[in-house]
């Protein structure tokens, strides 16, 4: 969704630095930011502070998921 809202709304440039090989859509799974086949492809600069970002969103995610227990 945030892919399809940054082409929509035709953003220049995207920066990030943590991938989502599982969802996605700025050159991981997809990249739907720079298909040709739309009417504006973003810029995309990835990967910029990619071990904190990564770090922060593990952490992120640890506090708003349950603890699965091992079955």
């Amino acid at each position: 969704m945030c892919a399809g809202a940054i082409v929509m709304s035709r953003v220049p440039r995207l920066v990030f630095g943590a991938w989502n090989d599982d969802y996605g859509a700025a050159g991981s799974r997809w990249d739907l930011v720079r298909d040709r086949r739309l009417n504006h492809r973003t810029e995309v600069m990835s990967g910029v502070k990619a071990s904190e970002c990564g770090a922060m969103v593990r952490e992120f995610l640890m506090t708003r998921r349950p603890v699965q227990e091992d079955r």
